[in-house]
């Protein structure tokens, strides 16, 4: 059910609870990506160096159980393969998330949970010996949070409404807003200060994301299992079962779509320190910052599309879903391709700062073409008794492209690096390729297993998609 506030259009033309998603998303994601712009450059600077790493509490069995499974690792590729796993689990454990709030909590109560255990995990990495500690208490508080953020967007919505998709973006450009803030923030407090001092800044502004989401709490949907609780117990439907399918391929193509984005905020970290020439008429840039052009890239990339994507549907040609994902899917290409050309053509032995500047801002852009429309598309089609789940397996996507990109950072130290970013690049492309191949096909299946009373009016939304094939 949708509570009666959610009709609204108090913020920007949209209901009033987006509003308040938006910026306790704002805030997290200022505490999550300025802790994590850091956490390549901590653990391959310091703690993972002779005299640090032995004060970890747990690093001998965890170190054991990798290099079980990789081989030796050096203190390069023992970062690369935790910063894979972290970023990974990020996104895998909102399944258990949604799960939590589908069958027991609720999303808001389990948001809520979600803010105190990354508030926790926060307060955990000022300290060396509980690195892993805080590592796992972010990635369970992610989970509970996640899902149950994105699924509590959807909701805002009637299922015939054509805003969901606009409001996903400025939900994602909010967070982006953050998401530039944070690393800028903690990148140079990190740099004068020390690590944990950045480590910390993250934490307080977790905080605030619990202060925003409790003050908004009245404008957000209802509880569909509270309000209608024999939902969640009905079982799924053969045509429900069939869209479920279809969303799943779709987020394989999606996985193929971003290697490029992933793998910049694993060892891209590392080739920025290590073969850019960072240095400025005012000083060291702290490598941290280039998270904050790939944000300000979605930031401004999504202002662009809002107003491309509102004067198509004035004139009823708005792009659909399918084609938006194969444009954010060729930028992703082109962002990564950059990089592999800085590191063909570098000179006196460095890379111009040009050369990630543009790489990092260009997948930004590309960022607002694809996931806030992979978002939507999850809201649009997934069957209502288990929204939150789908929700949070939208978010398998980042989970299998962080995995990915972590198991390929080990080869970082053995490859050249043009070809090892080429190789990224060429990855965004088929996933592009696939969607612009199978897309409006799988398309047309999902929209045939809607309810008849809905079909009209999503129809008329991908008029233009089923002409263009």
């Amino acid at each position: 059910m949708i509570s009666t506030a959610s009709h609204g259009t108090a913020f920007l033309g949209h209901p009033r609870g987006l509003g308040y998603l938006a910026f306790t998303e704002a805030w997290e994601r200022f505490s999550f990506y300025g802790m994590q712009s850091l956490l390549v450059l901590y653990m391959t600077q310091e703690l993972f160096l002779p005299g640090h790493i032995d004060n970890v509490a747990g690093i001998g069995w965890y170190r054991s159980l990798l290099e079980g499974a990789y081989g030796p690792l050096s203190p390069l590729a023992l970062a690369g393969q935790t910063f894979g796993l972290y970023a990974g689990l990020v996104y895998f454990t909102p399944l258990f998330g949604g799960w939590i709030a589908d069958r027991w909590l609720g999303s808001k109560r389990t948001v809520i949970f979600g803010v105190l255990l990354m508030t926790a995990g926060h307060a955990a990495m000022v300290l060396e010996q509980s690195f892993l500690i805080a590592l796992t208490l972010l990635i369970l508080g992610s989970g509970a949070l996640k899902g149950n953020i994105a699924s509590q967007v959807g909701q805002l919505y009637p299922k015939d409404d054509d805003r969901p998709s606009r409001g996903f973006v400025m939900f994602s450009t909010a967070i982006n807003i953050g998401a530039v803030g944070g690393p800028l923030a903690c990148g140079l407090l990190a740099q004068l200060y020390g690590w944990h001092v950045g480590f910390g800044t993250a934490g307080v502004m977790m905080l605030v994301a619990l202060g925003v989401y409790l003050k908004g709490l009245p404008h957000l949907p209802d509880e569909p299992h509270l309000t209608r609780s024999s939902e969640p117990h009905r079982k799924l439907s053969a045509s429900d079962w069939r869209s479920v399918g279809i969303l799943m391929i779709f987020l394989v193509f999606q996985v193929l779509l971003g290697p490029g984005y992933d793998q910049q905020f694993n060892m891209g970290m590392a080739w920025i320190d290590a073969a850019v020439d960072l240095q400025t008429p005012f000083g060291r840039v702290p490598v941290a910052w280039f998270v904050s052009i790939n944000s300000l890239g979605t930031v401004l990339g999504a202002i662009a599309a809002i107003g491309f994507w509102r004067w198509q549907a004035r004139r009823g040609d708005e792009q659909s879903d399918n084609t938006k994902m194969v444009v954010g899917g060729l930028m992703y290409g082109v962002g990564t391709m950059l990089m592999a050309v800085g590191s063909a053509f570098q000179t006196a032995g460095s890379v111009s700062i040009v050369f990630p500047a543009l790489s990092y801002f260009i997948t930004g852009v590309a960022f607002t073409w694809s996931w806030p429309t992979w978002l939507a598309v999850m809201a649009r089609y997934a069957p209502r008794q288990i929204a939150a789940r789908m929700m949070a397996a939208a978010y398998l996507v980042a989970f299998f492209g962080a995995i990915v990109a972590g198991y390929f950072s080990r080869f970082y130290e053995t490859m050249d690096p043009a070809l090892f970013w080429l190789l990224n690049a060429a990855a965004c492309w088929m996933g592009a390729g696939l969607f612009y191949l199978f897309g409006p096909a799988m398309t047309r299946a999902l929209v045939a297993n809607l309810d008849q009373a809905q079909e009209p009016a999503i129809l008329s939304k991908y008029a233009s998609f089923v002409i263009e094939k």
